[in-house]
């Protein structure tokens, strides 16, 4: 049996149902292993981190109406209603009330897993003031009297990071050196001789 075939012997309910689970869980299913490949910073209604969030608030706090959510919503409410189908339920109360019973119930879940993994990542915006006081080492010399950039690697929350920066010092510091960092201007760390 072909699947024009095996269609048209369905009934609309059942076409309903179909037409929906299919649809949410091959997109669910994508959405799923962008998150998963991407570090959770990709989602395909372009927010981003903000996982397309309905509900106006931008904070850390679980976002029921998100696209993964109803996604899930969808998704179980086609596969719940197709099971009670399958079991000749009641159309009203057996398909109906499971179908929205499963829908909801896997919206929920999925919006606090999602938050709790959401929990879990840690922020990757490093605050480049964090590197005020720290020692660092000189990685490209840097020229004397702010005429140019060199770069430096310093530790900063926990990472090593290779960063720019310039000095006041009347002499060029080169590389390998010690310095310190002493402000910071414009994203360009300001530096001077370890002492």
């Amino acid at each position: 049996m072909d699947i024009a075939s095996w269609w048209n012997l369905l009934s609309p309910l059942e076409k309903i149902h179909w037409g929906i689970a299919l649809p949410a869980t091959i997109i669910f299913v994508i959405q799923l292993i962008i998150t998963l490949t991407a570090g959770g910073d990709t989602d395909m209604d372009g927010a981003g981190d903000h996982d397309g969030d309905f509900s106006g608030d931008h904070g850390d706090g679980m976002h029921i109406f998100s696209v993964k959510s109803i996604l899930a919503f969808l998704m179980f409410y086609g596969w719940g209603g197709l099971a009670a189908i399958e079991k000749g339920m009641h159309v009203w109360w057996g398909v109906s009330g499971i179908s929205l019973a499963l829908g909801i119930i896997m919206m929920l879940f999925t919006a606090w897993i999602f938050f709790m993994l959401l929990k879990l990542q840690s922020s990757g915006t490093m605050n480049i003031q964090n590197a005020v006081g720290k020692e660092a080492e000189v990685y490209l010399t840097i020229p004397a009297k702010k005429s140019g950039n060199g770069k430096i690697q310093i530790v900063i929350q926990g990472g090593y990071k290779t960063l720019d920066a310039v000095t006041e010092e009347s002499e060029d510091i080169k590389t390998g050196s010690f310095v310190e960092v002493i402000e910071v201007v414009n994203g360009i760390l300001i530096v001077r001789r370890k002492r």
